[in-house]
């Protein structure tokens, strides 16, 4: 039986290697700072709908390293922009009782949002896994992390980057079931993660605040865009009639700890870490300029979300219309789609 490396101790990592302890599935969760410390000390808090658990974990800093065996996958669960250091530090660990000592030569399953982790992973890891993850988690709190997903945590689909399933997209989808998460495996998980970054790119729109009439334009804006770039990028998007999975019965179960409009990014924010939007909204600029297809709403969250991060405090939301304004400032052209937005008729 494979032993996971969960690495990132964050909503998704942590929330992993709780609902592997309690299931009897061979773990380790790798991390660092304050987040990894409090667990390491106290255990983590684990608040689920029905009940908070307060769980001891098989816990490592990175400057502590054990050794990597054979029977390791690697889970690697930080945010998308810490995937490549991330990246860097675990190809070349030491790998025991092998003649090919590097860990670039054991599996590695990539969570990250966006579309950039997979082909950078593949770089040096020679065998890398997809996995979009829909789960209903916060981590804002140190030592704690909620996940309001009933009766099952999240929905998970993983498959072998490019394209394909082997004996490990078998393992790691047993696995999460096992462990109370409703996992499938795809022939092509570009087209999952694809999917899920149309939805993404509105993420950011959680740092923002003004009417919801003009939240809904910007946001359709944003997905109109990314749908438009990802058709001109060779993006097939999955459809969701196209699950093998029944998850009809799954949803985020209510006063569970989770509100609406505090996603990953406004998390990041909450807790004053890095941002992910240059690889959400800031792929679909990447894709746009690559493609020759305008996308001014992108940019300009990218831009005001950038501004933000590099400021290094987050104390209230931005207005709306600040977004707008940067987009009809001199020297930008407008996007033609979601020109209502300067329009007074809906």
């Amino acid at each position: 039986m494979p032993r996971y490396v969960i690495i990132g101790a964050g909503a998704v990592g942590a929330s992993l290697a709780a609902q592997f302890a309690l299931s009897g599935i061979d773990y380790a969760l790798f991390g660092r700072g304050a987040q990894i410390n409090h667990i390491r000390q106290h255990g983590l808090t684990f608040q689920r709908p029905a009940e908070t658990r307060q769980i001891d974990l098989k816990v490592f800093d990175l400057a502590d390293l054990p050794e990597l065996t054979l029977d390791d996958i690697l889970l690697l669960t930080v945010k998308a922009q810490d995937a490549v250091s991330a990246l860097a530090f675990w190809s070349w660990q030491s790998v025991s009782n092998t003649t090919t000592p590097a860990a670039a030569n054991l599996p590695v399953v990539t969570f990250q949002n966006g579309l950039a982790t997979e082909a950078n992973a593949l770089r040096t890891f020679s065998r890398v896994y997809g996995a979009s993850i829909l789960t209903p988690a916060r981590f804002t709190e140190t030592g704690k992390v909620v996940v309001g997903g009933e009766p099952q945590l999240g929905i998970v689909t993983v498959g072998r980057f490019p394209d394909g399933q082997d004996d490990v997209t078998t393992q790691v989808t047993a696995d999460l079931n096992r462990a109370g998460y409703l996992a499938e495996a795809s022939d092509d998980i570009r087209r999952w993660k694809s999917a899920k970054l149309l939805h993404n790119v509105r993420n950011a729109l959680e740092l923002f605040d003004g009417p919801r009439d003009l939240n809904d334009r910007i946001s359709a804006a944003l997905v109109d865009e990314a749908r438009h770039v990802l058709e001109a990028a060779g993006y097939t998007l999955a459809l969701p009639s196209e699950r093998t999975l029944d998850i009809s019965n799954w949803h985020v179960a209510p006063n569970s700890g989770i509100h609406p409009g505090q996603q990953s990014t406004w998390q990041s924010f909450k807790r004053g870490a890095s941002s992910e939007v240059d690889f959400l909204n800031g792929e679909i600029v990447l894709l746009g300029r690559l493609h020759n297809v305008p996308t001014p709403y992108n940019e300009a969250v990218q831009t005001l979300a950038g501004n933000l991060a590099h400021q290094g405090g987050f104390s209230k939301p931005l207005p709306l219309d600040a977004i707008t304004s940067l987009i009809v400032a001199p020297g930008r052209a407008a996007h033609p789609g979601p020109a209502a937005l300067h329009d007074d008729n809906p």
